[in-house]
């Protein structure tokens, strides 16, 4: 008799409800999880958005190095052309007093794609960075969106959202130490191809 007892009042035990039932249920948890739903997708497309612009950079930074050698490839056949025409005439002599000048738009033209190389590097370091950072706020979203989800009305509001914000704010930038990097030799590589092309055009208008 104790356990025909028993058994209706254990039938009549309410179910736990689903997470998500206990979400839909409670205002603030349903107006959280859109809130941070919504954060996530605004995320995303930033990160899409950051690595759109860093292939477009690289893209730019191609486009610098095939000019740099198709510049100074062209300038220098024309240079051997005209000299080859008259090697040992008075106008010989005279582009040899003169070899200072395309001498000198060599050196400008040189320093000009060097620094822009450096400078669209220097962007596409600075986008990378913020990248990551964009991955690490979405990871972190990513884990707390988890938690109410599976938490449901046990989530804490105050805590886990206090939370995220302290582990936002005590993200702290790691400073690594300047070392040579990829980028500074290939700026060494293009001073060192510019001195070059200097020794080159005064060979071709003073031989």
């Amino acid at each position: 008799m104790a356990d025909q007892s028993a058994n209706p009042s254990s039938i009549m035990e309410p179910k736990q409800q689903h997470p998500l039932h206990q979400i839909a249920e409670t205002p603030t948890h349903k107006l959280l999880l859109k809130q941070w739903l919504k954060e996530e997708e605004l995320i995303f497309n930033r990160i899409s958005l950051k690595e759109t612009q860093i292939d477009s950079v690289c893209k730019e930074i191609t486009q610098l190095y095939i000019f740099f050698f198709l510049f100074h490839s062209i300038s220098l056949l024309l240079l051997f052309n005209a000299s080859s025409k008259d090697p040992f005439g008075a106008k010989g002599s005279e582009s040899c007093k003169r070899s200072w000048i395309p001498s000198l738009c060599s050196l400008l033209c040189s320093l000009g794609i060097i620094w822009a190389v450096r400078y669209k590097n220097d962007v596409e370091c600075h986008l990378e960075k913020l990248l990551e950072r964009e991955k690490e706020d979405g990871q972190l979203l990513a884990k707390c969106v988890e938690e109410l989800k599976k938490k449901g009305g046990e989530f804490d509001l105050l805590r886990e959202v206090d939370a995220l914000r302290r582990a936002k704010s005590l993200r702290v930038e790691t400073k690594v130490v300047r070392k040579w990097s990829a980028r500074d030799f290939v700026t060494l590589f293009f001073f060192s191809v510019s001195c070059l092309v200097l020794g080159l055009t005064r060979i071709i208008l003073c031989n």
